[in-house]
């Protein structure tokens, strides 16, 4: 009854955003405004979402490798056709939400090392992606910056045959883990004097700082969590693609597990939420300043003739990605709508081959997350094995999240939640399931 009274003082408040109690962070891809038919993300669709959003991310931004200023990544678009201010124009009917513009995401991938780079160029040029971040930031009205920095990530675990991996063990004892980064201590002082030089610099123009952890990167190396945590607003964990077909090809896994499996075997110790959470909350950052990110993807393997046909997962010997969907044309990832549309329901009943439906496996621990397959027919093909959340699983992270008393959700991103309703008729499932379940 309290969640209900709740909702309906605020939906009387008018055209307000649904702000109220914790964080509801919305990562928006501008890229998606440029895509074709049913999977272009246009400023309506971003309306119909930024009602639930306490925070708005418009990613992304990106540094420019010679001169380390903050550029654009599509000038054309989000300069010349002010699609920075279009957007944040969008204050003045939601007042209650913050708009922050990301610099690095998953998309400044031309030459990558610049972030590390800027860490090791000296205070002169750091403070040339300083001024120019503040320009930009004070030029189209947003309302702060978000930091989701290129920086090396873990390498990925390889799969060993039981000789393999005793020969790997007995060859740590000579040669220590895979060092991913040479220099990360002293990358590690260098982010944390960025990071307070920023915020020197915002704090006259009340100016927020975030920090956006990307996948695969070792907080511990790059992150001295107690020297920086005063100067940011919050971290967002984006705790998902702990393995996908790109770093994982030759088996499938839960890409976003809450708690690790019991069965731990050959998966790795921190690739879980919880296992992130904990880790920012002993290094003593207030439970509040942290977000869990949830995706509204899903990452897809190719099964083969040789994969356990029972789909449990660690799933064997697949072969990469599975194809693109037509709306993510990106192999081994699918939106929730596409993943949606794949699973069993009336159109795709007694369908064979690419259009069989895929078989759902629900969690009832609500601690690993839901995943669904297709065995490889008997020719070995047509295999797909597919670890995603959907609605359920994401309103059970906002549980969690609000439980630990946690600062609130991330969303990775709004372009692609089921923003059309092609599912099941409402817009934007996933995110509202998390934002109600956060009230």
């Amino acid at each position: 009854m309290k969640f209900w009274l709740n909702l309906f003082a605020i939906v009387a408040l008018g055209r307000l955003t649904l702000a109220l109690g914790p964080n509801m962070i919305c990562y928006y891809d501008a890229s998606s405004e440029e895509r074709q038919g049913a999977a272009k993300f246009a400023l309506p669709d971003i309306e119909t979402a930024i009602q639930f959003c306490t925070h708005f991310v418009y990613g992304y931004a990106g540094i420019n490798p010679e001169t380390f200023e903050l550029m654009s990544l599509n000038t054309q678009r989000d300069l010349q056709r002010r699609h920075f201010a279009t957007v944040t124009s969008l204050k003045d009917r939601y007042p209650n939400t913050k708009f922050l513009l990301s610099v690095g995401g998953d998309k400044d991938l031309q030459n990558p090392e610049k972030y590390v780079n800027l860490l090791e160029a000296g205070r002169e040029k750091q403070n040339k992606f300083i001024e120019s971040a503040r320009e930009v930031l004070r030029s189209y009205n947003f309302d702060g910056l978000d930091l989701a920095f290129q920086l090396p990530r873990n390498k990925p675990r390889k799969v060993h045959s039981d000789v393999g991996q005793a020969w790997k063990s007995f060859k740590k004892l000579f040669t220590g883990d895979y060092v991913v980064d040479e220099k990360a201590a002293d990358h590690k002082e260098q982010f944390t004097d960025l990071v307070k030089d920023l915020k020197a610099a915002f704090t006259p123009y009340n100016m927020m700082l975030s920090l956006t952890v990307l996948p695969n990167v070792n907080s511990s190396w790059y992150f001295n969590a107690p020297a920086i945590i005063d100067s940011l607003d919050f971290v967002t964990l984006s705790a998902f693609d702990f393995t996908t077909p790109e770093r994982n090809p030759e088996e499938a896994d839960y890409t976003a597990p809450t708690y690790a499996p019991v069965q731990l075997g050959n998966r790795l110790p921190h690739y879980n939420v919880d296992y992130q959470v904990e880790h920012w909350l002993a290094q003593k950052v207030p439970a509040n300043k942290i977000n869990v990110g949830v995706a509204t993807y899903g990452r897809a393997w190719k099964m083969t003739e040789d994969s356990n046909a029972d789909g449990v997962p660690i799933v064997a010997k697949t072969d990469g990605a599975a194809p693109a969907g037509p709306e993510s044309k990106t192999p081994g990832l699918l939106t929730w709508s596409e993943i949606c549309m794949k699973l069993a329901n009336p159109i795709n009943m007694g369908k064979t081959g690419a259009d069989a439906p895929l078989r759902r496996v629900m969690d009832p621990t609500k601690r690993f997350g839901v995943y669904a397959f297709r065995a490889a027919d008997s020719n070995g093909e047509h295999g797909m094995w597919v670890s995603y959340d959907d609605p359920g699983t994401a309103a059970d992270k906002a549980i969690y999240v609000k439980n630990r008393g946690l600062g609130g959700i991330g969303l990775f991103d709004l372009s692609m939640d089921d923003f059309r309703g092609t599912c099941t008729g409402d817009k934007f499932p996933m995110l509202r399931s998390m934002k109600y379940r956060l009230m």
